[in-house]
């Protein structure tokens, strides 16, 4: 009782800090109180529609689901606590990263939000790469920009400001055009020098569209990058109103600059130090490290963002992991069903994912492709779920679990390697999250010999990205003085916190090494499959 008397009082004084992400499928509003524990919390599931070959979110469907998120939020604590929230100390928000908002001088949005999933923009990412010699994926704003700009779109010439989902989200509820330094590289490249954007590509940018004699300079229209930390505004009396139409909910919040998911899930998992990360498998894979120096030379297959605090971060992002593993794992269900040994589906994957660990260390010269879609770091649009071996090769069900587990990571490893073969990238820790993990030990030690470097799993895996972003705006009012973000997460968000962390085991980073070499030397087989086998079941 005591705790929940403390909570309230909490709330009812204003001691509090709101996070919400908008992610592509679920809008989540967290209440958080100042020793970073959740309060309440309220969800709001939404989709995606295509409309006119974009996929894009309607303006209405934005504020309706920011809105709902937050209702429910605050019914979760009117029914826990009985109060009604007035006042909050600190609210921030992060979304979907990306993508490309464009409004003019009277605010009105010009074309339907174009989302992150738009890749449409293959020609503009492709000249801007080329021009800034640093990789500039197809879901970047300025990639969507640069590709209005070559279809001649008549709207371009219209921009006032160009912001992404977060962005636009802050700008409404405070006035302010400004976005956090990690949302903002995923619009245009970030000096992590300055914590601001590259002047240098700034002006070749404004350069390459002299042209066509535009109103604006691309500074001009860009929101002003803000570092984790900074009050990045107040919540207005309009921006209240429209969080919260019952009008309970005061003005005068302070708001932390927004950021996108990639960032609130680096606070979330702790790995904003340099030399550390976080990877999450799941039906995609992606890792992100912290790094201690600019890479030297572009790769197409890495994306640069940086953390909330301005830290150059090297992204890899594989589109397949776990849903050629999930399917094997459900037709090995079916036998046992058949068989009558009706069994609980957790129970199967931890029998067959520790099968795995008994192996040949290169799976005995199996190789498997979950290619359930096209995978941009091997170049393949498309993709054919694959398994293939020789008359030679060890066929057991330890290696056959063990290939599809290795191979669930392939495209990843790929990224990697030129990480840590080419690049030298140092990783003295990463942090797991995701599908993958929920049985413990495998996916982990899996994991570890990919990184070749320990792997973390905590035994909470934190509350997401609206949690982070909810910690990002109690750094802003809770930091000391000189207290760095990464010094803040350690000490007074995550210390104490228990997890496991597995070392990788030589033999595996070995026999990984092994595999991905008959995984690259086995492409040609994933083209023929591709090309031959057209048809629909």
């Amino acid at each position: 009782m005591e705790g929940k008397q403390r909570r309230a009082e909490a709330i009812a004084s204003g001691n509090c800090m709101l996070g919400i992400e908008l992610g592509s499928t679920r809008i989540k509003a967290v209440l958080i109180g100042e020793d970073k524990e959740v309060f309440a919390s309220g969800n709001h599931e939404w989709e995606n529609q295509f409309v006119d070959g974009n996929w894009t979110y309607a303006l209405e469907d934005i504020f309706k689901g920011l809105q709902d998120s937050y209702q429910k939020m605050a019914e979760n604590v009117k029914e826990a606590y009985g109060v009604t929230i007035e006042k909050i100390g600190a609210i921030g928000f992060s979304a979907m990263m990306h993508g490309y908002m464009a409004f003019n001088k009277d605010g009105e949005l010009l074309v339907p939000f174009r989302t992150w999933r738009n890749t449409t923009t293959g020609e503009a990412a492709k000249k801007l790469t080329n021009l800034f010699q640093f990789n500039i994926p197809e879901r970047w704003s300025i990639a969507h920009l640069y590709q209005a700009i070559l279809n001649e779109e008549s709207h371009v010439k219209e921009i006032d400001y160009l912001t992404t989902l977060a962005g636009f989200i802050h700008w409404k509820l405070t006035g302010k055009r400004v976005l956090g330094v990690g949302e903002a590289s995923g619009m245009f490249p970030i000096d992590s020098d300055t914590k601001t954007y590259h002047k240098g590509m700034i002006e070749q940018f404004d350069e390459l569209v002299k042209e066509k004699q535009f109103h604006w300079k691309l500074m001009d229209i860009l929101p002003t990058v803000m570092v984790a930390g900074e009050e990045a505004g107040v919540l207005t009396k309009e921006g209240a109103k429209l969080l919260d139409p019952s009008g309970n909910l005061q003005e005068g919040s302070f708001l932390c600059p927004p950021e996108g998911d990639a960032g609130t899930g680096m606070v979330a998992t702790n790995s904003v130090a340099k030399r550390t990360g976080n990877v999450s498998a799941g039906t995609s894979v992606f890792a992100m490290i912290v790094l201690e120096k600019a890479l030297k030379k572009v790769h197409t297959e890495i994306d640069m963002v940086t953390t909330p605090a301005g830290d150059p971060v090297a992204m890899v992002h594989a589109n397949n992991c776990t849903s050629d593993l999930n399917a094997w794992v459900n037709l090995f269900e079916e036998f046992a069903n058949a068989s009558g040994m009706k069994m609980d589906k957790n129970t199967l994957y931890e029998i067959l994912y520790k099968q795995a660990l008994e192996g040949d260390s290169d799976c005995g010269g199996l190789l498997s492709y979950g290619y359930f879609s096209g995978e941009s770091i091997t170049a393949f649009e498309e993709g054919r779920p694959l398994f293939v071996r020789s008359a030679n090769s060890k066929f057991n069900l330890a290696n056959f679990m063990r290939s599809h587990l290795f191979t669930a990571l392939g495209a990843l490893k790929i990224g990697l390697d030129i990480l840590f073969k080419e690049e030298g990238v140092a990783l003295d820790k990463m942090l797991g999250h995701g599908g993958l993990f929920k049985t413990k030990r495998v996916g982990q030690q899996i994991m570890a010999a990919a990184f070749s470097a320990p792997v973390w799993v905590m035994e909470t895996a934190g509350e997401g990205g609206a949690w982070g972003i909810a910690v990002l705006a109690s750094y802003m009012l809770q930091k000391e003085e000189g207290e760095t973000l990464d010094s803040y997460l350690e000490e007074k968000v995550f210390k104490g916190q228990e997890g496991i962390c597995i070392e990788p085991v030589p033999e595996d980073i070995e026999g990984f090494d092994t595999f991905i070499e008959r995984y690259k030397a086995g492409l040609p087989i994933e083209k023929a499959a591709v090309e031959a086998f057209t048809w629909e079941s």
